[in-house]
């Protein structure tokens, strides 16, 4: 019995250490165009990653206005991120939806905000942002 209740304990505290990375990869598009919705309240840097990693991919970036609808294009995408300090800055939290006329195409998420005392939250955003979109776009445009 106290064996089972030290293990449950340790199950519990490294739960609450970790890290989730979810993809769900879009389909390959006949568009080669993607727009981005700018969100303002993310840092530039991890936009800049953002339409580099597309453009890595053969995909011509459109940038559309924070009020933009999800209609606007044909393919649209959208970005959220944050960082917190904890020894150092890292980024703890990204996300890039993807939407094709207007519907759900695709997601990546990384979410490190219950990492706790998780060295491994300590990642380059710059890396993770390119592992994300190479996950989240596998086949590139095709070109």
């Amino acid at each position: 019995m106290k064996t089972s209740l030290v293990a449950l304990a340790m199950a519990m505290l490294l739960s609450a250490c970790a890290i989730r990375q979810q993809v769900r990869p879009v389909e390959r598009f006949e568009d080669k165009q993607v727009c981005i919705i700018e969100n303002s309240s993310v840092k530039h840097g991890f936009l800049a990653v953002y339409r580099r990693a597309l453009t890595q991919k053969g995909y011509e970036v459109r940038m559309l206005p924070a009020s933009a609808a999800l209609n606007e294009c044909p393919i649209v995408s959208t970005y959220s991120a944050n960082w917190r300090w904890d020894l150092a800055s890292y980024m703890a939290y990204a996300e890039i939806k993807v939407y094709q006329n207007a519907k759900p195409s695709g997601e990546a998420l990384y979410d490190s905000t219950h990492g706790g005392g998780n060295m491994n939250k300590f990642i380059s955003a710059e890396s993770k942002i390119m592992e994300l979109v190479n996950q989240l776009f596998p086949g590139g445009s095709g070109r």
